[in-house]
């Protein structure tokens, strides 16, 4: 029976002293590094090994118990995001600021506590604050606070999963017909919006160029391809291989780099893994609530999809708005 590629496969092409020198002295050219050929000679190990050193832990983490899955993902996210800043900067890590997670949480969980109202808080200094900048180009407002629902209402793959347990629809798929992609005119319901003023909205979250046509379907033409990190509120359903739309246009959450959605998710079932055992090892067991059944199905798809969306903005995605 034959073995088809993994994602990790396809990674391990950056294996290779040689070539992984050429990919960062691109990537420094790219940036206007004047020393590039030595900081590409310097880079290209420490590139590597954050790669490997992140498939090492993710695939311990896929053999492992669920109750400790969260630590080992958290901590191979984080070295393939380093990878991913390595690429932008050079002289990373420059200081001991950016070497910390840059998320808090409450360390005192209170009685009746519940997952999905729990909040994470953005720190001004540190590896997300770092990565938004670097990877993304983003400015964040540091002290900026997500509620885990609102976070895993933005990870496209658990819309079925948001609907039958809340009732309510997070996304919409683009379905794609003639190099257009087609959404029923309820999307405007939806947004409370005209069909110009959705055109105006999406433009200015996703930085395209969209024309919108008005029949039975809406139809959308956008300019460029669309890239799998880069035009948030759309985001790419791994198994239904579309874009979907999501539709919580209010949410903060709604605008973010999907990669930064998983991380702070990762982040906080990291540190109630470590430090609050009661209360995980009684949600594994009894599963008392919605809490249970987002969290399986978020570690399962966190899994798959972070290498996925790893490998796509080091190849195709890294110069592709330069």
């Amino acid at each position: 029976m034959m073995n088809y590629p993994t994602i990790w496969d396809s990674l391990s092409n950056f294996y290779s002293a040689s070539r992984t020198q050429i990919y960062l002295n691109k990537c420094y050219r790219s940036i206007n590094d004047p020393t590039a050929d030595k900081n590409s000679y310097e880079n290209c190990y420490p590139f590597i090994y954050y790669l490997e050193h992140g498939q090492t832990y993710y695939t311990q983490a896929k053999i492992a118990p669920l109750s400790i899955q969260p630590v080992l993902m958290f901590y191979g996210f984080t070295q393939l995001l380093k990878a991913c800043v390595l690429t932008s900067d050079p002289h990373y890590p420059e200081n001991t600021g950016v070497l910390a997670h840059g998320v808090t949480t409450r360390k005192r969980k209170k009685q009746q506590y519940e997952f999905l109202q729990d909040e994470v808080k953005i720190q001004k200094n540190g590896l997300y604050m770092h990565v938004l900048d670097k990877v993304f180009g983003i400015k964040q407002i540091e002290n900026e606070r997500y509620t885990m629902k609102s976070l895993l209402t933005e990870i496209p793959e658990l819309y079925e999963s948001h609907h039958y347990l809340f009732g309510k629809k997070s996304y919409k798929t683009l379905q794609l017909h003639n190099n257009r992609y087609q959404l029923s005119p309820s999307i405007l319901d939806t947004y409370q919006m005209t069909a110009n003023r959705f055109k105006e909205h999406l433009e200015s979250k996703t930085k395209l160029n969209i024309s919108i046509t008005e029949s039975d379907l809406l139809e959308m033409e956008i300019d460029q391809k669309l890239l799998f990190n880069k035009h948030a509120p759309i985001r790419y359903h791994l198994f239904d291989k579309n874009f979907m739309l999501s539709l919580t246009k209010g949410s903060e959450c709604s605008t973010l780099p999907e990669i930064m959605l998983h991380y702070l998710l990762l982040y906080n079932l990291s540190m109630i893994c470590r430090y609050e055992t009661e209360w995980w090892s009684e949600l594994l067991k009894t599963m008392p609530n919605e809490d249970y059944p987002l969290i399986l199905q978020f570690l399962s798809i966190t899994q798959e999809k972070i290498p996925f969306l790893i490998y796509q903005w080091l190849t195709s995605e890294r110069f592709s708005t330069q």
